[in-house]
């Protein structure tokens, strides 16, 4: 009977210190939970965003499409944006798209990443990552003309016009040929980009005239001109084809300040 009451005791005692020991000690051991405080990066020049003159990319953006949008160079862009790798843009990121004066920016035989063709076809992505490639930069020193009036245009190929400028459907003229058919700068201008990192242009030429025009052709065959290389009005600049096109013919543009203008307003009567 002693022997019981004794085992009872114990038991009581064992029962009393378990619940006097309080539901947070049980749970949490006594510690006391550290406090972590996460940071958020904020894309490259954040800080601009909605500033006139800047430009926050949006998912698929390119580099090429935002500087052909923006009437300007995708090298120009890279430059003006400070990107250590311009072979990646991400989203949300803010790029310059115009000067910070109302000149061009001449960049002097420095060592400086090329944005080439390939790294400009790749679209924006928060995750992706490239290599840069460096190589020296020469600046074209060729001046271009200050205004409209300046400019004297010419057809960029001899065949007959398939299809008519339309805002919505087609942002310039489609000239027919055949393969190989001539190519030709419309103006004196400055090549800005060759490649075919825009979907739906095939192999691409865009040509900078000075700081309001730029021209567009695209489908090509073959390209004949290097980027940031000077040419003349009536330069053989591309060879006719078919590339990302149904059919042979070059798909023409001209962008005044970035935006496709009626090229046949500009173009002498045939």
């Amino acid at each position: 009977m002693a022997s019981t009451c004794v085992l009872l005791t114990l038991v009581a005692c064992g029962t009393r210190s378990v619940n006097r020991a309080p539901v947070e000690e049980r749970v949490m051991g006594g510690a006391v939970p550290a406090v972590v405080e996460a940071t958020v990066k904020q894309p490259q020049g954040f800080e601009n965003a909605g500033k006139p003159g800047f430009y926050a990319v949006k998912p698929g953006d390119t580099l090429t499409r935002i500087a052909l949008e923006n009437g300007q160079s995708p090298r120009d862009i890279a430059l003006w944006s400070q990107l250590e790798d311009p072979n990646r843009i991400e989203v949300g990121q803010v790029l310059r798209v115009a000067p910070l004066v109302n000149q061009e920016v001449v960049v002097q035989a420095v060592s400086k990443p090329v944005v080439s063709a390939g790294s400009l076809a790749r679209p924006a992505s928060s995750a992706t990552a490239a290599s840069a490639a460096s190589a020296p930069v020469i600046a074209n020193n060729k001046p271009m003309p200050a205004n409209d009036s300046e400019i004297n245009w010419i057809w960029p190929a001899n065949g007959v016009v398939l299809a008519g400028f339309d805002e919505v459907k087609n942002k310039g003229l489609d000239i027919g040929g055949a393969v190989g058919d001539p190519v030709m700068a419309a103006a004196d201008g400055r090549v800005v980009y060759v490649g075919a990192g825009l979907r739906g242009y095939g192999n691409l030429i865009i040509l900078k005239h000075n700081n309001v025009y730029l021209t567009a052709y695209a489908h090509n065959q073959t390209l004949l001109v290097k980027e940031d290389q000077a040419v003349l009005k009536g330069q053989k600049i591309a060879a006719m084809g078919n590339s990302d096109a149904e059919r042979v013919k070059l798909h023409f543009e001209v962008r005044r300040q970035g935006k496709p203008v009626d090229p046949a307003k500009y173009l002498p009567a045939k």
